[in-house]
């Protein structure tokens, strides 16, 4: 199953539009946001553009109230972080990285974790865990740009928004 990781939009509704025009022959079953959002507007769009489910954190730049997330039936909102289960899978999600260490004493037994906040693309390893950001959506600081995974393979791929 493939699954897009986005993180950083930071209410750049362009780059986000791109990456839907850009992952439809991707197969595409599940997004994993990594937070910064940012307002109500942008997590509407990213609701409505993509019917499956949306995994989301929340980053330290949110404007939106959480209460506005229960009106999106299609995003699974895990709070400043959270752990979830993906095509047998155990994956730890956040914002900032300072919570990796949080979902590793809560479940050391987690695949992957997957964070933003440093808009730079990365990956790593702690543990028995591999750490993947996907940089930013938004082209703050960074190309714009996300990372598509596939779970059956555990590739994980880099994308730039062109």
């Amino acid at each position: 199953m493939k699954i897009a990781i986005i993180s950083d939009i930071h209410d750049n509704l362009a780059n986000l539009g791109l990456f839907f025009e850009m992952i439809k022959t991707e197969e595409i079953k599940k997004i994993i946001c990594c937070g910064d959002v940012c307002n109500q507007e942008t997590l509407v769009f990213l609701s409505k553009n993509f019917k499956n489910e949306i995994f989301l954190v929340r980053g330290n730049m949110e404007l939106y109230e959480d209460s506005e997330i229960l009106k999106l039936e299609n995003i699974d909102y895990l709070g400043r972080y959270g752990t979830i289960e993906i095509g047998g899978l155990r994956v730890g999600v956040c914002h900032e990285p300072i919570f990796i260490n949080n979902l590793l004493e809560n479940d050391p037994e987690l695949k992957f974790i997957f964070y933003g906040h440093t808009h730079r693309p990365w990956i790593s390893m702690r543990q028995k865990a591999t750490l993947i950001n996907p940089g930013t959506l938004g082209g703050v600081f960074q190309k714009a740009c996300f990372a598509i995974w596939d779970t059956e393979t555990t590739d994980v791929k880099l994308k730039i928004i062109q």
